[in-house]
């Protein structure tokens, strides 16, 4: 592989963590098709496009240097006014957690906002977001994967607190993870 392509998956999460992150989007808001980073290849890979006549309510991507309870980076929905690109690197406040079960693993995806949008600057909680937005948001996880006959389970929202912690743990799993590669996470219920 060239020495010019990063790995994303390896980026920082940022010198503020857990307060503000770095994230990785591969799926722009209004998106329909399932991009996800390939990281034997170091690019964005189509994976699938969306069965349901949804579409993303936000920028979708993970947290780099990270492993969630699936074995993957952690997910993020950051909020945005205007869609952004696959490969996008942005700053952003963990401002809650959506949490999720996918085929029986946890799969929860953190609410954020960028930190160089001056409509969300004082936004620090998920409760601070619009309902009907939120709502929409929950509706999404909720149907996205229906007609692909998985298997989604949305349990509810949690605040900016248990996110961050969250993306501690996230941390910390990544690595051990990194000490010992062979080793798969273990997921938690």
């Amino acid at each position: 592989m060239p020495d010019f392509m990063p790995n994303y998956m390896e980026l920082p999460v940022g010198p503020k963590s857990p307060e503000v992150i770095n994230v990785v989007i591969e799926i722009p808001q209004e998106g329909v098709n399932k991009y996800e980073y390939d990281k034997d290849l170091h690019v964005f890979r189509l994976d699938r496009n969306l069965y349901s006549p949804v579409h993303y309510p936000g920028d979708y991507g993970f947290i780099p240097s990270t492993l969630g309870d699936d074995g993957d980076p952690l997910d993020v929905l950051v909020l945005v006014d205007s869609p952004s690109f696959s490969g996008c690197v942005m700053e952003v406040r963990p401002i809650g957690l959506l949490e999720m079960m996918d085929q029986g693993l946890g799969d929860e995806k953190v609410l954020c906002v960028g930190m160089g949008n001056p409509r969300y600057k004082d936004v620090w909680n998920y409760s601070e977001i619009y309902p009907h937005m939120l709502k929409e948001i929950t509706h999404f996880f909720a149907i996205y994967k229906d007609l692909e006959g998985k298997r989604v389970e949305v349990k509810g929202w949690r605040d900016a607190a248990f996110a961050r912690n969250k993306v501690t743990e996230a941390q910390a799993r990544w690595i051990e993870h990194q000490k010992n590669p062979e080793a798969k996470p273990v997921p938690k219920d």
